[in-house]
């Protein structure tokens, strides 16, 4: 089964994976790709460019690799904020699509406590991104202590 889990940054969607995951289900996760390919001592949410993009070509492999063992193994896909396209693809290859949204006070203080000052933007945008699809939050992620 593939399941691609949606929502703002720091909204908790690694929590909800690791809540439900097996160790021998696939995560494809970019802010752990990237920390994986980070050296010794990166930030845990690094945003480096170069990091990046070297993690989202690792990322793409793997999502290829990976739907092709979605019938024998869970797949959780984190994808923040899936384009129309890439959404109709998740539904046509059976995904379930998870929101995960604690709400937005508690995502912006989240953002502004643990991540970098661009993703406060990122948050933002995916916020109005729902507003303007006319999308309600299918998940509602507890809160918990940081």
């Amino acid at each position: 089964m593939l399941y691609v889990i949606t929502g703002p940054p720091a909204s908790g969607k690694s929590s909800w994976i690791t809540a439900r995951a097996r160790a021998t289900d696939i995560v494809i996760d970019l802010d752990r790709i990237t920390l994986a390919l980070a050296g010794p001592g990166a930030p845990q949410w690094t945003q480096d460019p170069i990091l990046v993009k070297v993690a989202q070509r690792a990322r793409f492999a793997a999502i290829d690799e990976a739907l092709k063992h979605r019938e024998t193994v869970d797949v959780y896909l984190i994808h923040t904020m899936p384009s129309a396209k890439a959404e109709a693809r998740y539904l046509r290859l059976g995904a379930r699509i998870v929101t995960v949204d604690p709400g937005r006070d508690v995502v912006m203080q989240r953002v502004r406590d643990m991540r970098q000052d661009g993703m406060v933007a990122v948050a933002t945008r995916w916020y109005n991104q729902q507003a303007k699809a006319g999308r309600r939050t299918v998940t509602r992620q507890a809160s918990r202590q940081w």
